[in-house]
């Protein structure tokens, strides 16, 4: 009987333990406001209007789209707005962004289209705070001078932005040395994609929570009933946004999210789901 008394004890001390690493930061005024807009996936893309593209940036502002967008170095230091690490799919050049200067980056041509691959100082000017951003910083490479370099840009914008990323650290990054900044974990089922695979488990369990304490987790809303996910919002209660919703059957799925990062729906489709400030 004694066993037994210890196994569970022990069963609850990991229980008790599991839950305080999925600690959130209580900020639920500050990112609000944030929840009420709608937030176009690099952009309010298209066949002719490429992802991550000052074109596609300039869409969402004038349908008042909140816009989500990528952050990463490249060679000489500059953040560039571009979402994979390999420059293949978007542009044909099999090299990695990280490895071109600006001004290689500069000549090359995002698709099939004129547009070129934006640096974030560029996207601030276009948009000019007439919506609001959410900026993910880029892990793959030189993570924390992402982070330096991308707040030390922000310090200097006036319009509403949040960060958001799937390393731990660098959203901890953002809680050390910019608390008032609105941040989010950013996470899904990546451990069962087998690559990194200790540290994609420690992400999708949000166990790096306590350090980082973000105010909201972005989450893929496929796998919304993940086990740490559902004890974080449970016991939490952070904000939650659903990423990256394509259909209206998604829209439906993704109800129960605060947020919602969006690719291919319509005003007419986002409204009924309450998905626009007027609708709210």
């Amino acid at each position: 009987m004694t066993a037994v008394f210890i196994t569970l004890g022990v069963i609850l001390a990991l229980f008790l333990l599991h839950v305080l690493l999925l600690t959130t930061r209580r900020r639920r005024r500050e990112a609000e406001a944030f929840m009420e807009f709608p937030y176009a996936h690099r952009g309010l893309h298209d066949k002719s209007t490429p992802e991550n593209s000052l074109a596609a940036f300039l869409r969402a502002v004038e349908m008042g789209y909140g816009i989500e967008l990528d952050v990463q170095l490249s060679a000489d230091g500059e953040v560039m707005v571009f979402h994979d690490e390999s420059l293949l799919r978007m542009t044909g050049c099999d090299a990695s962004l990280y490895s071109k200067t600006r001004e290689e980056l500069s000549a090359l041509s995002l698709g099939e289209s004129e547009e070129k691959i934006p640096t974030f100082r560029e996207v601030l000017a276009l948009v000019d705070g007439r919506v609001p951003l959410l900026v993910e910083i880029k892990s793959e490479h030189a993570v924390l001078e992402v982070c330096r370099k991308t707040a030390e840009l922000l310090d200097g914008y006036t319009g509403a932005y949040m960060i958001e990323s799937f390393h731990p650290l660098a959203v901890n990054w953002f809680r050390k040395n910019r608390p008032s900044v609105v941040r989010g974990q950013l996470s899904a089922t990546l451990f069962r994609h087998g690559k990194r695979i200790f540290s994609m488990f420690v992400v999708e369990n949000l166990l790096l929570n306590f350090l980082a304490r973000p105010d909201f987790v972005a989450f893929d809303y496929h796998h919304k009933n993940s086990y740490s996910f559902a004890l974080c919002r449970f016991f939490h209660r952070p904000y939650t946004v659903s990423w990256t919703v394509k259909d209206a059957d998604g829209l439906q799925k993704s109800g129960h999210f605060d947020g919602v990062i969006f690719e291919d729906l319509t005003k007419d489709e986002l409204a009924p789901a309450g998905r626009l400030p007027s609708a709210k």
